[in-house]
C-alpha cells in the first residue's frame, strides 16, 4: 500500500486505469483491480472519482486529449475528414478505446469534447447549429461504431491467429487488402463510409 493516501493524484488514478485498460481490456477494468494496481484501499479512488462510469469518463477524456492538436487549416470537409480519422486512431491506441469511449459518451460523462469540435467545423462551413450538432452526432457513432466493431474482430482473430503462432496477429488492425478488393483493409473500410457521410453534408450546402 501506499504510505500516503493523500499523495494520490486524479492523474495516477486515470493513467494506472489506462494502463489496465492497454494490458486486459475493459471488463477487467475495476475498481478494486484499480486500487489494487495503485497500492490502495478502494475507497482512496473516491477521493479523484465519483464512480465507475465518472472514471470511464476520464479515461475517455485522457485518450481523446489533443484530438485537434496543429489542425490543418483548408475546407471544411478536409478539417472534418482528419478530424474524423484522429478519432479513429485515438481509439484504437488503446485496446477497447471505442468501447470506453462510446461508454462516456452513452452516459454523458467525459467532456465531449469531439462532438463540440465536428459541429464548430461544419457551423463554419455554413450549416445551422442544429444541423451541424446533428451532422456530428450521425458521424461520432458511425466512427465509435465501426471502431468498436472494428477492435473486437482483430481481438477476437487475434485469440484465433495468436493460438496458431506468435506474430501471427500483425497487421490484423487493418484487414487483408488485395489488389482486386483495396476496400477489404478496415482503413479502406472507414474512409469509404467517411466519404458517403461527408459527400452527403457537401451536397446539402449547395
Amino acid at each position: 500500500m501506499r504510505a500516503q493516501t493523500v499523495a494520490l493524484t486524479s492523474k495516477d488514478v486515470v493513467d494506472a486505469a489506462i494502463a489496465i485498460l492497454d494490458e486486459y481490456g475493459l471488463g477487467d477494468l475495476t475498481m478494486r483491480r484499480l486500487a489494487t494496481a495503485l497500492g490502495v484501499q478502494p475507497g482512496a479512488l473516491y477521493w479523484h472519482v465519483a464512480n465507475k462510469q465518472a472514471l470511464l469518463g476520464a479515461v475517455a477524456d485522457t485518450i481523446l486529449d489533443g484530438l485537434d492538436d496543429d489542425m490543418p487549416s483548408g475546407d471544411w470537409d478536409l478539417r472534418f475528414n482528419e478530424l474524423a480519422h484522429r478519432l479513429r486512431a485515438a481509439l484504437l491506441a488503446h485496446r477497447d478505446g471505442a468501447e470506453v469511449v462510446a461508454a462516456a459518451h452513452a452516459l454523458r460523462t467525459g467532456r465531449g469534447s469531439t462532438l463540440v469540435l465536428l459541429t464548430q467545423v461544419l457551423t463554419d462551413a455554413g450549416f445551422t447549429e442544429v444541423e451541424a450538432e446533428l451532422a456530428a452526432l450521425a458521424v461520432l457513432h458511425y466512427v465509435l461504431g465501426h471502431t468498436v466493431d472494428e477492435q473486437g474482430h482483430a481481438q477476437s482473430a487475434g485469440l484465433v491467429a495468436g493460438a496458431a503462432s506468435p506474430g501471427a496477429t500483425e497487421g490484423i488492425a487493418d484487414g487483408p487488402q488485395t489488389v482486386d478488393d483495396p476496400l477489404l483493409g478496415e482503413t479502406a473500410r472507414f474512409g469509404f463510409g467517411l466519404s458517403v457521410f461527408v459527400d452527403g453534408l457537401r451536397a446539402r450546402l449547395t
